[in-house]
């Protein structure tokens, strides 16, 4: 969800400014269609509305754009208000750093086969810039000035080990969207210092049957929950839950070494390998770790809710707990299915119903504020002991992962509210409300499924769970699922409350997984100093940094979940490599003027169908419909296809696929032009088109 494009003109039919024939344009962003954005680098009127550009994606003899890059171009108006801009050189490179396979060319060198789908050249490596590059390796490069026959020219500043390497891809990810991974000295030696905390002037906890519930990987536990029937004889049918996190703000303080590092990772980032923790492991996945057995210091919020999960009032404590149990979702399933193992038997009246109880309530006060129900299965990437590829497979999505989602939803609510309550300065997770262009462009597509949705100024999640529950088991359920999402604003941090839409709540903050999230332990020092619980607390004046940090965790998370994505796309192209000339079905999730963005079915793998290989002439993209029109046929988002895999790069992450029929139907390739068909470099620009939303 990109909320970059918020208030701007162009396709949504505000009025935008004029622009020169030749103009010079930054390129910005890459849409959520794969299509390079610029801005006019200089404005007639700066406080006018911004128009929509889309750059061509390479220049006549500089090769491929990237994000950064000034360039002089030629734009040409569209119908919509919107520009299409071509290059006629670029003025200025926004890149430094390179990122790819190291090939030795022996009249030159060699040359870098660069590892991000969007370029289209190689990069010319001499032999003076070769440094100790092995043929076939992953290396870091700096990128020169000047250009070699044509070609952009770097130099190898470091050799990161062979591609076939289990660790490559991983690797690879984290270096290509600058992932910190190395601790200083001194917060390394802060954290081994560190040691366990007495109970002193903590709550005792101890004696409640706490128990952590994580998938079956997790290393690093941050919350445990518990419940019982409220025995307030005002509250009948009522819960009283706790929620008990890890007291990361006892260990790491503000200004600290710790402090400094963590505040520069912004969140720990997860691939399918390894973790890239924020908190040095002697704490992420030592001491401030909710281990079974072990006394840990918590921050925790007793939450008493209604028999319909409203929440009457709650009090948060500095306390010393022991987790009974690690629990994993599946197993906890389990139990909830009436199926528990000789370990969880014990606890089904004493542990097990109570949390479903509490659980059941939450889940009917969720329905009835109007929280957005959209779910759209995500996919999973299984390793084998030597790192290869085991398997993909869909997430499953369980009751037990919904009830910690509730349990820590509630906590959270409780966190801001405190806060609010106290006057006290606050960062809060935001989610707007969604872009009236996009909703527009939303309400005149769903119009042409015979889908109305409101057209009320006070649209709220409500109306769209009605749109997507029409449209459930039907032949568009994909299809509006996808759109409903790309016209989401994106979720942020900052000091200011806007309320979070698709949650439907007016207050809301993390605080539940300060070991692998900034913005949490930032809740947790406030909390601390507003309530007075003890050491730790946010320092006065400390509040004043809160904008410019809740923007830099903003963009670091936003890091970690492009660094996912792109490892996760690696993998499954490794994964089908050895498949190519296969044939899949799949469906449509995305069009652009390019080509087709595709989703097997089988594996989740996401892929292009490149416009040209579908027609000699160039096919018709219409934004606002979202299809790509060849001749009488009109592509469009949920359609379902069977494609034939042409091409899969685990360097890239990309897939070339060939369409074969389209819905039930043999596509008949028509006559191709004489051009060369786009593969290899030439198609790698391509971005999926599907995006995540996170709470």
């Amino acid at each position: 969800m990109d909320s970059n494009s918020r208030g701007r003109g162009g396709s949504s039919g505000i009025e935008t400014c004029a622009l020169p024939n030749v103009s010079v344009v930054e390129v910005e962003r890459i849409d959520s269609d794969g299509e390079l954005r610029a801005r006019p680098v200089k404005s007639e009127d700066p406080d006018g509305p911004i128009p929509t550009i889309y750059i061509s994606p390479e220049t006549p003899s500089q090769g491929a754009l990237g994000v950064g890059d000034r360039v002089l171009a030629r734009l040409t108006p569209n119908e919509d208000g919107s520009y299409q801009a071509n290059a006629i050189r670029v003025l200025d490179s926004g890149g430094g750093r390179l990122i790819g396979r190291f090939i030795v060319d022996g009249s030159i060198g060699g040359r870098i086969e660069p590892a991000d789908r969007r370029a289209r050249n190689d990069y010319l490596v001499a032999v003076e810039h070769v440094g100790d590059a092995i043929s076939g390796e992953l290396v870091l490069a700096e990128i020169l000035p000047g250009r070699t026959l044509g070609l952009p020219r770097a130099r190898v500043t470091e050799s990161l080990g062979s591609m076939d390497e289990p660790n490559a891809i991983s690797l690879l990810a984290i270096h290509a969207n600058f992932i910190p991974t190395e601790f200083s000295d001194a917060a390394l030696s802060q954290a081994q210092a560190a040691g366990p905390v007495a109970l002193g002037k903590r709550t005792d906890l101890r004696t409640l049957p706490l128990v952590t519930i994580d998938g079956v990987d997790a290393r690093d536990f941050d919350d445990a929950v518990w419940a019982e029937a409220d025995t307030d004889s005002g509250n009948p049918g009522g819960w009283h839950i706790l929620v008990a996190i890890a007291d990361v703000a006892h260990y790491v303080r503000h200004a600290d070494a710790l402090d400094e590092d963590a505040r520069a990772r912004g969140n720990s980032v997860y691939f399918p390998d390894r973790v890239v923790p924020m908190l040095p492991e002697a704490l992420s996945n030592g001491l401030c770790s909710l281990r079974p057995d072990e006394d840990r210091a918590c921050l925790a919020v007793h939450i008493y809710l209604s028999a319909d999960g409203e929440i009457r009032r709650h009090k948060f404590v500095r306390g010393l707990m022991r987790s009974t149990r690690r629990l994993n979702y599946g197993q906890f399933q389990q139990a909830l299915d009436g199926h528990p193992d000789d370990d969880l038997k014990p606890l089904m009246e004493t542990v097990v119903s109570p949390l479903f109880g509490a659980y059941s309530a939450l889940t009917t006060a969720r329905r009835k504020r109007g929280s957005l129900e959209l779910e759209l299965p995500e996919k999973e990437v299984k390793l084998a002991p030597d790192g290869s590829v085991e398997r993909i497979s869909e997430t499953p999505r369980y009751d037990s992962h919904k009830l910690i989602e509730e349990f820590m939803i509630a906590a959270n609510v409780a966190a801001a509210t405190a806060l609010e309550a106290k006057q006290a300065a606050c960062v809060y997770r935001v989610h707007d409300q969604p872009d009236p262009a996009k909703l527009e462009g939303l309400r005149e597509f769903l119009a042409g499924l015979g889908l109305k949705l409101s057209r009320s100024r006070q649209l709220n999640a409500s109306n769209l769970n009605h749109i997507l529950a029409k449209a459930a088991d039907g032949d568009n359920q994909h299809l509006v699922s996808i759109l409903v999402l790309r016209a989401q604003a994106r979720a942020e941090y900052t000091p200011q409350n806007i309320g979070h839409f698709g949650l439907g709540l007016k207050h809301y903050a993390h605080f539940t997984s300060p070991i692998r999230r900034y913005a949490d332990l930032l809740v947790h020092r406030a909390l601390i100093a507003a309530l007075g619980l003890g050491e730790g607390g946010l320092p006065d004046g400390g509040a004043v940094a809160f904008p410019e940090i809740c923007s830099h965790i903003s963009q670091t998370e936003r890091r970690a979940v492009a660094a996912e994505r792109d490892a996760k796309d690696r993998y499954i192209a490794a994964y089908l490599a050895e498949r190519v000339g296969a044939d899949f079905p799949a469906r449509i999730t995305g069009v652009a003027r390019f080509g087709l963005f595709i989703e097997l079915d089988e594996s989740g793998a996401d892929g292009l169908i490149p416009a040209r290989s579908l027609s000699a002439a160039r096919p018709r993209h219409d934004p606002r419909r979202h299809t790509l029109s060849v001749g009488a046929t009109h592509f469009t988002i949920g359609e379902r296809v069977v494609v034939r895999l042409a091409e899969a790069d685990a360097l890239t992450g990309g897939m070339i696929f060939d369409l074969l029929e389209v819905n039930g139907k043999t596509w008949r390739q028509p006559r191709q032009s004489n051009k060369p068909r786009p593969r290899g470099r030439a198609a790698k620009h391509a971005k999926r088109g599907k995006r995540s939303k996170r709470k």
